[in-house]
């Protein structure tokens, strides 16, 4: 197994259009489709059933239920597919912008990048996923979404032997935990500001994971660095970014203020 790093991102409730049906599927971490394969079932019970009901089971606004459901509802019928990079959109991946990366930046994203996203669990940035609405906090009938995931996701992880860095947000990270034994650390991400401060990021947060995981993409792509300590990528985006542990299970990586 390989000694890559791998990054770990937060997917978006917001999704693209569009896609092909012969689109490879998932295919990284076989070993979470039997949860994949229930997870889908229940959705589209739920989207077929009382369409009030499934749109408060998951937090859809009226404006939007026919959409999101409809989208739900196709999950079984062999919906189009679409890379997980480019069928999320939203803040943090508009400032990623994976179409825009040349083919061999775009092949080390796909190699070093995994989402989590609440329906196919773990997958790489380049296997294709379907439009569909599914929350970390959203109820399906049965056990919770943190239940059926959570050991599924540590144990998938505690199998990669590299470095990893975990951009995921608050409520990913609760359906997957890293494993104390992995050589990983949260993200926490800042700004340093003109007079040398940190200020922590809201909004912003995203656009700047976005930025640097574009960043790390751009510089590592084509090249034999291959970083094996979190702090190592501190070289690799500098200026924009610095990165150092702050302790043993958080990394900080601090943009810098244009005037800073």
């Amino acid at each position: 197994m390989s000694e890559k790093l791998l990054i770990l991102l937060p997917p978006s409730e917001t999704k693209t259009d569009g896609g092909n049906s012969l689109f490879p599927s998932a295919s990284r971490w076989s070993e979470l489709d039997p949860i994949r394969e229930e997870i889908t079932r229940d959705l589209v019970t739920l989207s077929q059933s009382n369409e009030a009901a499934a749109a408060k089971a998951l937090k859809i606004s009226a404006k939007l239920a026919e959409i999101e459901l409809t989208r739900n509802q196709q999950l079984l019928d062999a919906p189009p597919l679409k890379a997980a990079v480019e069928r999320y959109t939203g803040v943090l991946y508009d400032a990623l912008d994976a179409a825009s990366l040349t083919q061999v930046q775009r092949q080390w994203l796909e190699e070093h990048v995994a989402i989590h996203s609440a329906l196919y669990g773990l997958v790489g940035a380049g296997d294709g996923i379907a439009a569909y609405r599914l929350s970390h906090n959203s109820k399906l009938a049965g056990e919770s979404l943190k239940a059926r995931w959570r050991d599924a996701i540590s144990d998938a992880l505690a199998e990669h032997p590299g470095p990893i860095l975990d951009l995921r947000s608050k409520g990913y990270v609760d359906l997957g935990p890293l494993p104390e034994s992995v050589r990983g650390a949260w993200g926490n991400v800042a700004e340093r500001q003109p007079d040398g401060s940190l200020r922590s990021l809201n909004h912003f947060n995203k656009q700047a994971k976005g930025q640097f995981v574009r960043l790390l993409a751009q510089r590592l792509a084509g090249t034999a660095n291959e970083p094996l300590t979190l702090e190592a990528l501190s070289a690799v985006v500098a200026p924009e970014f610095e990165v150092y542990r702050d302790q043993e299970a958080t990394v900080n990586i601090v943009r810098h203020h244009p005037q800073a």
